[in-house]
Parts: C-alpha cells; sequence; structure tokens
C-alpha cells in the first residue's frame, strides 16, 4: 500500500514520497488552460486548499514530470514555465495594522528574492506591484494567495479590524491594478466576505466556491474514495474484523456529506479519511485539528436557536457572503463547513442548511455544550451515557440527576426568565446523545417544552422556571398535550419540572405514565 499523510501539503513532496494522491489535475487543468484567468475559491480550513495551491505552482514552473500518469499529462497543456509569486497568510500572525503591513512586506520580499528582484519601495502594497510589473515585463505571472482571509478571522472581534480590512484592500488591489502583467491568480480561504468588504477593486475576480463545475475540486468523491483508497480500506476491514462495505458504510456516515453547490455533488473531508484509514479509529478527526471557539461565542452572543442548525432554508444571499462589520452566523457556519448543502429548491430558490456528516454533528454539539453550560467536554461523556441509559429504562430519577449536571453553574448574567438559553441546553444534551427531541412542539392547544423519543417511550416535557412542577404538570392534562401521541404504539411518560430561582437548576419533578 501507498502511505497516506494528512501532514504533507507540498505536492512535490507528495509525489516523491509516494504517498496516495488523489488526482484532481482534470479540474486544475479547467482553470490553467485558458489564456487568462482571476480567480477566488473559499472551502473550510484542512480541505486541501494549500495543496492545491502548491500543485497550481507546480502546474506553473512547467514540472511536467511530477504529473507524469495523471489526467493533465495526457492534455495538451503546453508546459509553458511562468514566475510564480506565491503568499501564504496561514501564518501571518498580525493583532495591528502595522504588524499585518511589516508580515505582507516579508512575503512579498521572500518572492522577489526568489526570483532575484531588488525592490525599491517600501510599503507593501507597493513592494508588491513593484515585483509584479518587474517580473511582468518579460513574461506573465501568476499569483497564489492561500488563506487570504487569515488576517480578517483572527480579529473579527478586534477593534483594529477595519483598519486591517483597508491594508488588505490595498494590498489585493494589485491583483486589478497590474491586470496586463497577470496570466493567473487565485486566492483562497476559509470564509467568504463580500466583495465591497475585500475586494471592492477586484471587478474581474471569478468565484468558483459555488460553481457546481468545481465541487469536487477539493475532498473526495465516493468514486475517488474507492479507487484510491481499496487497499488501505480492506485493511481496516480486517484491522475491525468487518466487510469492506462495512467500513464504507461507516466512513459515509462519519466523514461524507460536504456539499458546496446545486449540484447534487458530494465529498469527504480529506483529512477525516486519512486519519481513519491510517489510525482504524472512528473518531473526530477534523476536529482535532481546531476548535470553533469564535463560532460558538458568536452564537451565544446572539442568542442564536441552536435548534434552527439542522434546518435552516436560506437564499443564496443569506449564507454566501457577509460583510466584515456585521458577523452573521449563517454564512459563516457554512463556509468554516459546520453546516452544508443538504438540498436545493429550484422552484423557491431555496437551499437547505444541516450538518454535513456524524463527526461534524457530534463534535459541534460537544462544543456547544461546553460553550453553553460549565461541564467540560471530557467530563460530559460519562454523564451522557448515563442520561440515555437512564431514559432507555425509563428511569426518570436516574434522567433528572445527571440532567442536573448540566444546568449547574449556569452563569449569573444569564436570567432566569431567559427561557431559550434553557432550552438550547436541553436540546443540545437530548441531540447529542442520539435522541430524537423536539422544542416548542405545537399542539391545537399551545406548545409543549420538549418531547423526547426513544424506541419503547415518549416523554413530553414541560418546564416551570417560575413555578412548580405541579403547575408543568397540571399544564400538560389542562392542554392535553398527551393526545398528539395518542395512536403510537409506545408508553407516554408526562414529566413536570421546576427550576429553583436560587440555585438555578432542576429541583423537583413529577412524572406519571399514560
Amino acid at each position: 500500500m501507498k502511505p497516506i499523510t494528512t501532514s504533507i501539503f507540498t505536492f512535490a513532496d507528495l509525489i516523491d514520497g509516494g504517498y496516495v494522491y488523489v488526482d484532481k489535475t482534470a479540474r486544475l487543468y479547467d482553470l490553467v488552460r485558458p489564456y487568462k484567468g482571476v480567480f477566488f475559491l473559499s472551502r473550510p480550513r484542512r480541505f486541501g486548499k494549500s495543496l492545491t495551491i502548491s500543485t497550481l505552482e507546480a502546474i506553473f514552473q512547467g514540472r511536467r514530470e511530477l504529473f507524469r500518469g495523471l489526467a493533465i499529462d495526457a492534455g495538451d497543456y503546453d508546459w509553458k514555465p511562468y514566475p510564480v509569486i506565491r503568499i501564504d497568510l496561514g501564518d501571518k500572525q498580525a493583532r495591528t495594522p502595522d504588524q499585518l503591513t511589516t508580515a505582507l512586506a516579508y512575503a512579498v520580499g521572500q518572492n522577489a528574492e526568489r526570483h532575484s528582484i531588488r525592490l525599491r519601495q517600501t510599503a507593501c502594497n507597493l513592494m508588491f506591484n513593484e515585483l509584479v510589473t518587474t517580473l511582468g515585463r518579460d513574461e506573465k505571472v501568476v499569483i497564489l494567495i492561500d488563506e487570504y482571509d487569515k488576517p480578517i478571522l483572527g480579529n473579527i472581534e478586534n477593534p483594529a479590524v477595519g483598519e486591517i480590512l483597508r491594508v488588505l484592500k490595498a494590498f489585493y488591489s494589485v491583483v486589478k491594478t497590474c491586470d496586463a502583467q497577470i496570466r493567473f491568480a487565485l486566492l483562497t480561504g476559509v470564509s467568504k466576505f463580500s466583495r465591497v468588504s475585500v475586494f471592492s477593486d477586484l471587478n474581474n475576480l471569478v468565484d468558483l466556491t459555488m460553481d457546481a463545475r468545481y465541487a469536487d475540486m477539493l475532498g473526495y468523491t465516493q468514486d475517488e474514495l474507492e479507487r484510491n483508497f481499496a487497499p488501505h480500506i480492506g485493511h481496516v476491514a480486517a484491522q475491525r474484523g468487518c466487510t469492506t462495505d462495512d467500513v464504507l458504510a461507516q466512513m459515509r456516515q462519519w466523514y461524507n456529506g460536504y456539499r458546496f453547490s446545486k449540484a447534487q455533488t458530494c465529498v469527504y473531508n480529506p483529512v477525516s479519511v486519512g486519519r481513519f484509514l491510517d489510525t482504524g479509529e472512528l473518531s473526530n478527526h477534523w476536529f482535532e485539528t481546531g476548535t470553533p471557539s469564535f463560532l460558538i461565542e458568536l452564537l451565544k452572543n446572539r442568542s442564536y436557536d441552536i435548534r434552527n442548525l439542522s434546518r435552516l432554508r436560506l437564499d443564496d444571499l443569506g449564507f454566501s457572503v457577509y460583510e466584515v462589520s456585521n458577523v452573521t452566523p449563517e454564512p459563516l457556519l457554512f463556509q468554516t463547513g459546520y453546516l452544508t448543502i443538504k438540498d436545493y429548491d429550484p422552484e423557491y430558490e431555496l437551499y437547505t442548511l444541516g450538518y454535513p456528516n456524524r463527526e461534524v454533528e457530534n463534535a459541534f454539539l460537544r462544543y456547544l455544550i461546553d460553550g453553553f453550560t460549565a461541564t467540560r467536554k471530557e467530563l460530559a461523556a460519562s454523564h451522557l451515557a448515563d442520561l440515555r441509559r437512564a431514559l432507555n429504562e425509563g428511569d426518570l430519577d436516574g434522567l433528572f440527576r445527571h440532567l442536573r449536571v448540566f444546568f449547574a453553574d449556569i452563569p449569573y448574567d444569564i436570567q432566569l426568565r431567559n427561557e431559550k438559553y434553557y432550552q438550547t441546553i436541553f436540546y443540545l444534551v437530548f441531540r447529542i446523545v442520539g435522541l430524537d427531541v423536539d422544542c416548542e412542539v405545537r399542539t391545537e392547544a399551545g406548545r409543549i417544552d420538549a418531547v423526547v423519543k426513544t424506541a419503547a417511550r415518549i416523554y413530553v416535557f414541560e418546564f416551570k422556571l417560575q413555578g412548580t412542577a405541579e403547575e408543568a404538570l397540571q399544564q400538560i392534562y389542562q392542554r392535553r398535550y398527551y393526545e398528539k401521541y395518542a395512536a403510537d404504539a409506545r408508553e407516554v411518560l408526562l414529566v413536570g419540572a421546576a427550576f429553583d430561582p436560587e440555585t438555578r437548576n432542576l429541583e423537583r419533578w413529577l412524572v406519571e405514565r399514560r
């Protein structure tokens, strides 16, 4: 078997090292074959953007020997070498405009040194302009910018973000100013800020982010997975004592499901696939490479209804772009990979968004639990397992004993009357253990606070934040909430529970069986 790597992002090293490479050069050929092109592509982190940039660099350097046997080598590409300017902002940490200009100037200086050019300018955007025009005297230039948005995302809540944005806009405007000298340009990143925010001068920029023709340019399709990793899948199956079909089914559930266009093209996360096939362990491999702490804070600060995350319906403008000055959760969740396209309705031009797979949903909900409660992720697992066991057994006292752990130590700045905060915690707890849970269920007489369904039972919950468990149970009977489930063969349990204003926790509950 060829070795698998998830830590090498240089195309030449990948090929020279004999690692598995999933051939994406047919898609790259479509980009590089025309005489000219200036492109933008947004994809989640660790999805292969840096490897794509490196592969394009090798193509434009004319290193055909690296591409023997790949799709692009069989075509009519001329392999003419061009001067390449490659800038990676992923490691350019900057908290102030001055730090950013220094980092950009250093990056441009490195490229100038590589091409044996001595720059006279000192401002980063003027240095960039001088480098492009100097190189462009003899041959058109290729510009590859990776992680274009890292200085923005790292400073979203920084008061200096406006000045940082101003520096970037001036820097990126060089791609437009020097258009006559450019053969090809590609800017990649995680987020897709509106053109007005970042690329106000780049009206020639072609956005590939949701272009159906390039939906599979990053990530692995099902066919690519089975063709390129067949020996590794067989090896894992032998390790786990199951069939290859079993392994494929598990991988599909855990790591497939990312969809970036109206076309029904879904891809696997390449990092998760690589790590699973290397370790044989179904785990949250992608989440281990970074945590969504900024997203969690954004959702909390906006009092966002977490229940909407699995059933969002939006139009193009609703989730595709956003302004730096007004960051909204939906587009950011989509672009960072925590939500993906599940369906598209052409009649109403609406997208349905949801979690792409089990890995993302499970891990993201655990981080939300960590963000909304005082229960640490590493300690929550045992309580969640015991809570599910209690539900399955109809043990309500055991259920509430473990449920109280997640309501303990709710911050004092969260007012008891903020019912949505409590509902969010309740929803997260039950959703994360894989149960069918719904909150504010409509009936003819009102709304049930929550309904949880297991294989054998249906639990109808009513909570009182400023009342008693008896009042909660009485409300269930008065409004006949249980009638909605009268035709269901499962046992129905009516649960009235009350929070104590002082402890801010569930203190009393009553249960009756129907």
